[in-house]
């Protein structure tokens, strides 16, 4: 079961949710957690592993032969990213916009380019002290590009069918997010009473409809903002799977670096009940 939580924006309380639940599923089985945001990733902060594996994430972009090259400029016809560029007589590679592709090099006739790896950032291991496999992607501070990096994360190991997993997505609704997604089984929106919570919660809620991915919504900060969060969810009959309240003692628990569960202990149940109504709607083949 591969459980991505996501919200349409910063800040609404998805890694509270998304450790709390791998906390809270612990003694259930083989549980693994994936810290997808990249650019800043803090499920460590809340978890604690000991990360004692690290591999480099990189990308590979092309390298000009002079020798060989003839100018022609077909390489930079054929990059849609404007990774390349004719400058004079020689072929510029701009590392940052290369998406590694690989079009500049199939489609050279004088077979003048090779691949070169790029390094963008750094893969993490490792397990914490309550046995949860833990796995980070850190994107290099400059690089422009996370979504190679999530790949490479997901592809980094191969959790076995009865595994359960936590995908902690970045934040907003871009490719990033949706490459998190994919291959999830459930996804769990986070998202708080407001207008903004509402407005993100609509393009998060598009995109798991376009991918054909069940999901359900988690309400933090219960008690702040206005009805419209009410209002849409009753009408379109979409299913509200937890409630976390506006406490002050959560937001200041939280910024000292504790769970959901260490704070208010009465949850642990609650997120194993969610669980387990998200097996029901996954294996009942319902959807938001």
């Amino acid at each position: 079961m591969r459980i991505a939580v996501a919200s349409g924006k910063g800040g609404t309380g998805k890694t509270t949710i998304a450790t709390s639940l791998a906390l809270s599923l612990a003694d259930w089985g083989n549980v693994w957690y994936w810290d997808c945001d990249v650019e800043a990733p803090n499920g460590h902060l809340f978890l604690k592993p000991d990360l004692n594996q690290q591999l480099q994430a990189v990308i590979q972009i092309p390298k000009i032969d002079k020798d060989r090259c003839s100018l022609c400029g077909k390489c930079v016809e054929v990059c849609q990213f404007h990774a390349l560029a004719k400058v004079g007589k020689t072929i510029l590679v701009f590392p940052q916009l290369c998406h590694g592709c690989g079009s500049c090099i199939w489609n050279c006739p004088e077979d003048a380019i090779i691949e070169i790896p790029n390094q963008i950032g750094v893969l993490e291991t490792g397990v914490t002290r309550e046995g949860i496999r833990f796995s980070r992607g850190l994107l290099t501070i400059s690089e422009p590009m996370p979504t190679p990096i999530i790949r490479q994360l997901k592809r980094l190991e191969h959790p076995p069918k009865d595994a359960i997993v936590i995908i902690d997505a970045p934040p907003g609704a871009s490719c990033s997010v949706v490459e998190t997604l994919r291959g999830a089984n459930f996804a769990l929106l986070v998202t708080e009473p407001t207008p903004f919570g509402l407005h993100d919660l609509k393009q998060m809620l598009g995109i798991v409809k376009d991918m054909d991915i069940p999901a359900g919504i988690v309400i933090n900060r219960d008690g702040i903002g206005d009805d419209c969060m009410e209002e849409f969810l009753n009408y379109n009959n979409l299913p509200v799977l937890l409630r976390i309240p506006y406490l002050r003692r959560l937001a200041t628990g939280i910024a000292a670096g504790n769970t959901l569960i260490e704070i208010m202990p009465e949850y642990r149940q609650d997120l194993q009940h969610l669980y387990a109504e998200i097996l029901d709607r996954v294996n009942g083949g319902l959807s938001c």
